[in-house]
Order: structure tokens, then C-alpha cells, then sequence
């Protein structure tokens, strides 16, 4: 507006317009009877399924290898309409539950101890060495360190720190390298430090380094790996499995008596494990199910120990746990969900898990709608560790990111783009979102913040030197070319081509992720650039503008267009340029309200004045991926609401959050026979949505 060729509204004129707009489209909502909707019964996803186990169990399971990929819908993949069960997952479970109820109770015998050397494994760092590899069986295991070399007269005593994922587990004194050259004067000794402790089954990274290596400091590069110049960690070697001496904690937990002492040990081990994973206090008739079974399995021969895993293991498969199940309301009623159905609304919503004990204990007293209770559970949930599932799960799938595994930029132009790059570019992304949400930020920060987070390869792909070495942090921003998720290399990738950026993609990427305005689908007969000639016969800019003289594309290519460019100053893996091939890029745009911008750091504050209909998008998604369910016209209401909250607080990131807990579809729900039919599931854009993934 206004029609091309007509003159410009005022600024007031525009402003009355949208106000009367936006009353008349709340006063239709506030006239649509209240409906929070309804969400059919929610089968656990895998990220869902692996995280409750963990919770639960203590066992990490990799649910995302071992089971299919969960079909998506709305852009998340936990749409309760489209999360089935196949006759394949169904076996899946059962096996899963067999190997998961196993690990956690261990009754099974171990095989026989053996010795694996990971010299093949072994990468070289600056100070030492890193192998990362997998252990079979939760037992005990020898982290052993081979360390071999000498350093003639000049040596000096040195510290071996080992760490296994990350933690230290022992520093200790290494030998001076006077003491380990032998009698001839020449050969090399090798000298073994040990370390016994328990490892789940799984991926594990072993790290053995010196601490004060003054000789190898001086050597560098693979020159301080020389075994006739220095003394240095070679290899690790792992042996075992080896049965626990003593139980780990959560094992612990779950074995609070001897099951071979009877029934009544079993009956006590079972019921609280029990209230955990339905998620509500168990009937005493679904315990002794449970108990039955491990009875059975006693009588089949089993020892007691392995007995208890096939109760467990057929707690695994109940639908109690397998779906999130919640009372229906009258037929064309609805009713506020009860509290133990809200602690799992929530848990699942911020922690993509099941609710802990505080949670769970406060629904039970029916006591989590309290307003001082509700407030400090939600407080505590946020500031939880374990909210770092709403960077992964949510932020991922509403940015993109999730889909930096299946973008294959073309080698040959982008050598650069490495596996290790590829994911510091996902834990940017994953980190800015985690930052903002426990620090409360305003929303305005994701489209344009003077700070990111970085670690030494990023930082240089980035063409920032001040960062060194490989830990991610906090880096305030010098220059206006980066700033916000719009210029994280993560989101410029996953919005390009692979040999070459797209102004469609990123252009669709900022109407359907920032705006929450996606265009339609683009008509068939709509011919393809001329690849040969994109940066060599013709700028990018020159081809885009001759293709929108078809009519047919123009009108979408106008919104499009003017967003992409904005960003061409990125490459289809995020680095600035200002050169296009032989072309300068041009990274200019007029929006439709004639205001423009010459750089991508001045159309980010164009943005950024337009929060509102940011918010609505952002509050959108994320009501969208709380619910489980598509935001239809009859949420309206309750987004509005929320936008409002956040607009009063400055449109902080948890007035959302707390707005969007707090109303009424995610409170309540719709009884089976609604004033609105169900949804309808575009199947089509299922397949689409699912195969992106």
C-alpha cells in the first residue's frame, strides 16, 4: 500500500490505519467462543524418548540411530497428529526397552576382560593426545596412558593430567627424562599410568596431556611428538569390561534393596520407577502388572537381577509411557487439564523430558497453579541445565539448523567448510539462543546484537583474530557485519545453494521464520537461473531482476527479493565478501513502505523497528512447538495476549515463555466433539518437511 503510482500515506494516516485494523481483527477474536483446542494423545519423539530414559534411567540411549525419523509438520517434529507407531517402531520399542533395562539394572554377565589399544584412534593436540571411541557394556574399565621418550640431560619432571569426557580424573608426576633413558644412553622406555573407573556404554573421548611441558613447548608442531628429543603421552589403552566394585549413583538409586530378597523389594523398586515414567502416581493394578512379570521371568529360570529388567523393560512399551495421554472433556466442552497434566505439558515443552521430582510432587499436591508456586517452578525450569533442550529441539527446527547435517556446500568452491566448522557453526546458534533465553534478552537480539558466541576456527572464518583456541565464548562485536542470527554462518548455510547463495532461499527464510508471512509455492512453469552465468556473464542482482519482469513471479519475488539481497554480502557458507564473482555485490533494497537500506547492518535495524510482527511470528512457532498442534484461528487471541505481555516487558524472551504457559491452550483443552473440526494434516507438506529433515 498504496497502489503503485499513488501517493504515500502520512505516517499518521498509516499508524490510524493499523490501529483500526488491529481492533477490528481483536474484536473478531475476542468474538470467537473460547476453544484452547485439542491435542490428540502424543507418542514421545525421539529426542523425547531418549531424554526421558535418560531422566528416568540414567542410561544414555541413542534414539536417533536406533529408531526412524519422526515425521514433521508446521516445521516441528513433535505434532502429536503425525507422531504414528508402525509395526517397525514397535519392535524397535520392545528391543530398545530389553537393551535399556538391561544396561540399567547391569544383571547380566559381562564378557571376558580384554586389552584394546587405540593407537590408530590417537589424534595429536598441542599439549597431548585425544582418542574418542566407544565402550560396549556399563562396567568399570583401565584407562590406561602409554607415554614413551626421553629428553636426554636437559629433562625436568612433568604432570599427566587424564580426563575422560572433558573431566579430569587424575594428575599425577611423570618420571624426569634422565630417569627414563636407559642404560645404552638411546633407546626409548615406556611407562604406564592407570585409571579404573566407570563408563557407560557409549562414545567416550580420552584426553591425556602434560600440564607444564616447557621442552614440547619449545619443539612445536609434531616436532614435540619426537621420542629422541622429548617425553610425551603415545597412545591409550583401554581395558575391560570389568564388573562395578560399587554400584554408580543412579543404579543406586533405582536398587534401593536386594531384588532377591522378594517381592516386597520389587513391588518398592518398581512403584516409584513407576510414578516417574507415567508421569502420575501408578494404580497399585498397573504396579503389580509390572511385578507379574518379573515373577514370571523368575520362574522361567532368570535370576532375580535379570527378572527386573523384563519389568522394566515392559514398562518401556506401555502406552503409559510411550504417549503423553490427557483426560478428554465432555464432547463440546472444555476443561482445564489437571496439574499433573500441566507439569508434563511443561517438562516436555522446556526440557523436552519428563518432570523431576519437585515437579512432579507439587501436581500431586495440587499445588502447581498457585501463582507462587507456578512462578518459582517456572523460574527454576528455565534457569534448569536441562532448558538447553529449547536451543537444540526448538531453535534448531525453527531456524533450520537441525538441517546443517544434509547441506553439502560444493567442495571445490568452500574447502574451508569442514565437519568441525559445520558444528562450531551449530554450537553458535545453539549458544546465542541458550544466552538469551537465561539472560532474559529482547527478541530485537536476534535480529541485531553486538555479541556472539565463538570459538578460534569460527572466529577466523569470520575474519576475527582476537579469538584463540577451541572453547566457545561470549565475544562482543567490533564491526556492524555480523550481529544477530540473520549473520550466523549457520543460518546463512542452511539458506543457500551449495555452490552458491540464493536470495529466494534466504529471502523465504526471513518471511517464513522472522515474519511468519511464508509465500506461496512458486508455479511450475517458472524457468531456472542460468547457473553458468550467475558471477561471470551477470551479477546475480542482473538475473533475479530480469527474471521478476515475468508477472507471475513478481509479485512474490518483491518481498522476496529485497530480504535476500540484503544478505548477499555472505556466501553460501556465511564468510563476508564484497565481490560476487567479477561483480560488486549490491546488497541494497527498498522495502514496501519505501523505506531503504544500502547495507545488511542498516536493513537489520529496519527489522528491528518492527518487533511486534516479530514477536507474533516468534510467539507463533513456539506456541505451535508447546502444544504439539498447528496455532488455528481460534489461538488468535491468546498469541495476541502474548504479544502484548511481551511488549509491556521490553519483548523479553521469558514473558513469552511465561505468556505462553499460562494461556489458555496450553492450560486447557477440548473435549473429542469441538465447535471446531479437527485439523486437517497437509500431507504433502509432511513428506516435505520430513525429507528436509
Amino acid at each position: 500500500m498504496p497502489p503503485q503510482g499513488a501517493p504515500a500515506l502520512t505516517d499518521a494516516n498509516r499508524e490510524a490505519l493499523v490501529n483500526f485494523v488491529e481492533k477490528e481483527f481483536d474484536r473478531a477474536d475476542r468474538a470467537v467462543k473460547p476453544d484452547p483446542g485439542r491435542v490428540t494423545a502424543r507418542r514421545l519423539n525421539r529426542v523425547e524418548y531418549a531424554a526421558t530414559v535418560r531422566d528416568l534411567l540414567g542410561v544414555d540411549f541413542s534414539a536417533t540411530s536406533e529408531f526412524p525419523a519422526d515425521d514433521a509438520s508446521y516445521g516441528f517434529d513433535n505434532i502429536s497428529e503425525v507422531l504414528t507407531v508402525s509395526p517397525t517402531l514397535m519392535q524397535k520399542y520392545l528391543s530398545a526397552g530389553e537393551q535399556i533395562a538391561a544396561r540399567a539394572i547391569g544383571a547380566d554377565p559381562l564378557p571376558k576382560p580384554g586389552l584394546f589399544n587405540k593407537r590408530g584412534k590417537v589424534k595429536r593436540l598441542g599439549e597431548g593426545i585425544e582418542v574418542n571411541d566407544e565402550v560396549l557394556y556399563d562396567a568399570e574399565y583401565d584407562i590406561r596412558v602409554l607415554i614413551t621418550g626421553h629428553r636426554g640431560s636437559e629433562g625436568k619432571p612433568v604432570t599427566l593430567q587424564i580426563s575422560v569426557d572433558g573431566k579430569p580424573l587424575k594428575t599425577v608426576p611423570v618420571e624426569s627424562a634422565i630417569t627414563l633413558v636407559n642404560k645404552q644412553g638411546g633407546a626409548t622406555q615406556r611407562v604406564y599410568e592407570s585409571h579404573r573407573m566407570f563408563l557407560p556404554q557409549g562414545r567416550h573421548t580420552y584426553k591425556a596431556e602434560f600440564l607444564n611441558d616447557e621442552i614440547g613447548r619449545k619443539l612445536q608442531g609434531q616436532a614435540r611428538f619426537n621420542p629422541s628429543q622429548n617425553i610425551y603421552p603415545e597412545t591409550f589403552e583401554i581395558a575391560g569390561p570389568f564388573p562395578s566394585t560399587e554400584l554408580p549413583p543412579v543404579r543406586k538409586k533405582i536398587l534401593t534393596c536386594d531384588p532377591a530378597s522378594g517381592v516386597a523389594c520389587v513391588t518398592r523398586i518398581l512403584s516409584p520407577l513407576t510414578r516417574r515414567a507415567y508421569r502420575r502416581p501408578a494404580t497399585f493394578s498397573e504396579v503389580n502388572k509390572l511385578v507379574a512379570v518379573h515373577q514370571r521371568a523368575l520362574k522361567a529360570g532368570y535370576t532375580p537381577g535379570q527378572s527386573l529388567q523384563f519389568a522394566i523393560a515392559a514398562m518401556l512399551v506401555s502406552p503409559q509411557f510411550l504417549f503423553r495421554i490427557e483426560r478428554s472433556p465432555l464432547p463440546g466442552t472444555y476443561a482445564r487439564i489437571s496439574d499433573l497434566e500441566l507439569a508434563t505439558r511443561m517438562s516436555y515443552f522446556l526440557w523436552s523430558s519428563m518432570p523431576d521430582d519437585e515437579l512432579l510432587t507439587a501436581a500431586e499436591k495440587g499445588m502447581l497453579r498457585q501463582p507462587t508456586v507456578f512462578d518459582a517452578q517456572l523460574r527454576r525450569m528455565l534457569l534448569s541445565p536441562k532448558a538447553i533442550a529449547l536451543a537444540e529441539n526448538f531453535a534448531s527446527q525453527w531456524l533450520e539448523t537441525r538441517s546443517l547435517d544434509a547441506v553439502k556446500p560444493d567442495p571445490a568452491k568452500f574447502p574451508a567448510y569442514t565437519t568441525d566448522l559445520r558444528e562450531a557453526m551449530r554450537s553458535e546458534t545453539q549458544l546465542f539462543f541458550d544466552h538469551m533465553l537465561r539472560e532474559n534478552r529482547p527478541i530485537s537480539d536476534f535480529i541485531d546484537a553486538r555479541y556472539t558466541f565463538l570459538n578460534e576456527p569460527l572466529a577466523k572464518h569470520y575474519g576475527i583474530d582476537s579469538v584463540k583456541g577451541p572453547e566457545f565464548r561470549r565475544v562482543d562485536l567490533a564491526t556492524d557485519q555480523r550481529g544477530g542470527i540473520l549473520t550466523h554462518a549457520s543460518v546463512l548455510t542452511v539458506s543457500s545453494y551449495p555452490s552458491r547463495t540464493s536470495v529466494v532461499l534466504r529471502g523465504k527464510y526471513l518471511l517464513e521464520n522472522i515474519f511468519g508471512a511464508p509465500p506461496p509455492a512458486a508455479p511450475p512453469e517458472v524457468p531456472a537461473l542460468d547457473e553458468a552465468e550467475v558471477g561471470t556473464a551477470k551479477s546475480l542482482r542482473q538475473q533475479m531482476e530480469q527474471h521478476r519482469t515475468n508477472p507471475v513471479c513478481a509479485s512474490c519475488h518483491a518481498r522476496m527479493d529485497v530480504l535476500g539481497f540484503g544478505l548477499e554480502n555472505y556466501d553460501a557458507i556465511g564468510r563476508w565478501r564484497t565481490m560476487d564473482g567479477k561483480f560488486p555485490v549490491d546488497s541494497s533494497g527498498t522495502f514496501p513502505n519505501g523505506k531503504s537500506f544500502a547495507t545488511p547492518a542498516e536493513m537489520k535495524k529496519l527489522l528491528t523497528a518492527n518487533l511486534p510482527e516479530f514477536a507474533s511470528c516468534l510467539t507463533e512457532k513456539m506456541l505451535t512447538y508447546a502444544l504439539g498442534r498447528g496455532v488455528e484461528r481460534f489461538d488468535r487471541a491468546a498469541v495476541r495476549d502474548i504479544v502484548r505481555q511481551m511488549a509491556a516487558k521490553e519483548y523479553r524472551l521469558q514473558p513469552m515463555i511465561a505468556g505462553i504457559v499460562r494461556s489458555l491452550p496450553f492450560q486447557a483443552r477440548r473435549g473429542e466433539a469441538g465447535p471446531v473440526p479437527p485439523t486437517k494434516i497437509d500431507n504433502n507438506r509432511v513428506n516435505k518437511e520430513t525429507a528436509r529433515k
